[in-house]
């Protein structure tokens, strides 16, 4: 609790309550005192009254009448003449004299104080004025220890209510501070830590409601910090988003560029003047394309627009997709493989099941024409009842363990030095965007295999698999 708002709080009430009954509890112990006395010198005097109504009283009496008023002597004074009224054996000597009868508040509390602490038996000698001017002054002695006993009587009554008061007083304000000030400050954090986890989360962003004035000014500062932050990271996210969008659109033009490229190498050959001026010029602006798209594969990722699903003779994408690699490769010792029936037909967007063949292809070459051996790639497609199968499967080297990890995370499944790692991350996206599914079937030594699975019927979208 001592760690607590509110519990420090009501500690500190109770000492500076506490604090507070001891400034008051001298002058009102100097009071007592006083009045203490005060009692004594009118007890004393009323005992005297007894003497003059009657000149002789027997020593019993007399006795009788000091022992009531708690004194051992009592002196009238009346015209300049010192009477001694009632007397008795005094036990001790006079210690010390008070006057009474016009003390300041400074001696009265330098007596009190001095009475508290002095533990020896004194017999003291007090001086005040008669009641209802019954003489010039009375003078009594009295034992001070009975009037020590009831001062520390009194100071720990004093102790005791005291206690009591701030108790109550600060448990009264420590609910109060709950109540007005702990409550709403923890429903703030609460809302810091909700909007801590999901700060893109609009809803987080706290009301202000407090009633209290400065307490609502910090929660419309919070308001104000926490409406910048999540409007900030909204852009940040759709940079981020476009910054992938441009990737992937860099990632397949380039593909895209470099077939033109190498076209455009076999255009240089002709004996054409016309072509022979302008191949160049094509040439260096193809070039300038490709290292433009290349420069821009560090941005991140989006998802794929939908796709325009049309009914396509996927024969006719594949052999484009291998006249484009088979050019690539040039005299590499690489040979293609297909087995697509001609007149196999499927639902899908011509364009990007284009982009995922390719991406495929590109990348069993690339694996292949890295190991500096000859190798295959084959294309087989076949249908059932309820899907399309199109599997791409390859000689190379398969791919290493970090790859397959990472297979479709971007710009961490990369296997060649200086790849992005987009293909089959954009590859994924385009055919998860049909409601169909990339996978890859095999890799180890001695090749790779993936399967592109499209649905025949409109089904859910599902999740890339390894």
């Amino acid at each position: 609790m001592t760690n607590s708002l509110s519990g420090r709080f009501l500690i500190l009430t109770v000492i500076f309550v506490m604090l507070a009954e001891v400034f008051i509890f001298v002058p009102s112990i100097a009071r007592f005192r006083q009045d203490y006395l005060l009692a004594r010198l009118e007890r004393a005097q009323l005992a005297s009254l007894a003497l003059e109504a009657d000149d002789m009283i027997s020593p019993a009496l007399e006795a009788e009448l000091l022992e009531n008023a708690e004194v051992y002597n009592v002196v009238l004074r009346r015209d300049d003449m010192r009477q001694l009224a009632l007397s008795s054996p005094i036990p001790s000597p006079i210690t010390a004299t008070y006057d009474m009868r016009a003390p300041t508040s400074m001696t009265l509390i330098r007596d009190a104080l001095r009475t508290l602490i002095d533990t020896d038996e004194r017999i003291i000698r007090i001086i005040g004025n008669p009641v209802r001017d019954g003489g010039l002054l009375i003078e009594v002695t009295i034992d001070e220890m009975p009037l020590r006993a009831a001062m520390l009587q009194y100071g720990w009554n004093i102790l005791v209510l005291s206690a009591f008061i701030s108790v109550v007083t600060a448990g009264l304000l420590f609910f109060a501070v709950r109540r007005l000030l702990v409550t709403p400050i923890k429903g703030v954090v609460s809302h810091m830590q909700a909007y801590a986890k999901a700060p893109e989360d609009a809803r987080q962003i706290i009301t202000p409601s407090a009633g209290i004035t400065e307490l609502r000014a910090a929660e419309e500062s919070l308001q104000m910090m926490q409406t910048q932050l999540t409007t900030a990271l909204k852009q940040k996210e759709r940079l981020a988003q476009l910054g992938s969008g441009v990737a992937k659109v860099s990632h397949d033009l380039r593909n895209i560029l470099t077939s033109a490229q190498l076209f455009t190498d076999r255009i240089e050959g002709s004996e054409d003047p016309l072509v022979q001026r302008m191949a160049p010029k094509l040439v260096g602006s193809i070039t300038r394309a490709v290292h433009l798209c290349e420069t821009t594969l560090a941005f991140g990722r989006v998802e794929e627009a939908a796709p325009s699903l049309t009914r396509v003779n996927l024969a006719h994408i594949v052999g484009d997709v291998i006249d484009s690699e088979r050019l690539a490769a040039g005299d590499y010792p690489l040979s293609f493989s297909e087995d697509i029936p001609a007149s196999l037909t499927l639902r899908a967007d011509a364009e990007q099941l284009y982009r995922v063949i390719q991406n495929l292809v590109r990348n069993a070459r690339q694996a292949i024409m890295a190991t500096k051996q000859p190798g295959e790639i084959g294309l087989h497609a076949h249908e059932d009842d309820d899907r399309w199968l199109l599997t791409v499967s390859d000689t190379g080297p398969g791919l290493p363990p970090k790859a397959q990890e990472h297979l479709f995370q971007p710009f961490q499944g990369g296997v060649r030095k200086g790849g992005s790692g987009l293909g089959l991350v954009i590859a994924g996206d385009l055919i998860r965007g049909h409601g169909g599914r990339l996978r890859l079937e095999r890799t180890d030594q001695t090749g790779t295999t993936f399967v592109i699975e499209l649905p025949k019927a409109d089904l859910a979208l599902t999740e890339t698999n390894e």
